[in-house]
């Protein structure tokens, strides 16, 4: 397994990787089939597609995607729904807050960047205690392209005031990889995210972890002049 020589900054995927928001994603979506008088589904369903987002869910709740002429509608909706609920059931993954206590022990200067739209990110960052000491929130929505293109990364470490090389980016989707790669960062998937049940090693990352706790002993923090 891979580690990192010299690591100035840490920068994290948010869904899949430092929270699971799937109960709150799957709720709003799920809410929109009561609301029209079909069955509830249930989480496990949700679950595999939360890193898709509004596109996973919709897919799920109603077997549609972009392509239908009614999802610009229902995706408006299922994301009011979604603000209504989307700290109401998420919580950070096991392992999570040890980990980033340890990152602001040692002045390792953190980020998130992700594809959530910061319509979302930002309260949902502001409203759970986590995210207080982070350097750098970025959205989809942030830059002019969203992962996988290098823009928000590089974002990201701009704000984090450390060079991408000297900066380590942890997801669950291959979209992170690709990047990370593409902004000149180690890479790092994380396999107890949504899709850790795929083939991560295909993804091209510099190693993968099984637990947020295990990207600890990846880096090595020695300092650079």
């Amino acid at each position: 397994m891979a580690s990192f020589d010299t690591v100035k900054g840490v920068l994290f995927d948010l869904d899949g990787t430092l929270i699971d928001s799937a109960p709150d994603l799957g709720a709003a979506a799920d809410k929109m089939r009561t609301d029209r008088g079909l069955s509830s589904l249930p989480l496990e369903l949700y679950r595999p597609m939360a890193g898709a987002g509004a596109r996973g869910m919709l897919g799920v709740a109603f077997g549609i995607g972009p392509e239908h002429a009614e999802f610009p509608a229902l995706r408006e909706e299922f994301f009011r729904n979604y603000e209504r609920c989307m700290t109401q059931r998420t919580l950070v993954f096991d392992g999570v807050a040890q980990l980033i206590a340890s990152l602001v022990e040692r002045d390792i200067p953190w980020g998130v960047v992700t594809n959530k739209a910061m319509r979302f990110t930002a309260p949902l960052t502001k409203g759970m205690p986590l995210f207080a000491s982070a350097r750098a929130v970025v959205g989809g929505d942030s830059t002019p392209y969203a992962k996988p293109h290098p823009a928000p990364l590089l974002e990201a470490a701009r704000q984090l005031k450390v060079q991408p090389i000297q900066c380590v980016y942890v997801g669950d989707d291959v979209r992170d990889v690709q990047a990370g790669r593409a902004a000149g960062m180690g890479t790092v998937a994380a396999t107890y995210g949504y899709l850790g049940s795929t083939n991560v090693r295909e993804w091209g990352a510099d190693t993968h972890i099984e637990t947020p706790l295990a990207l600890l002993p990846l880096l090595n923090f020695r300092r650079v002049a």
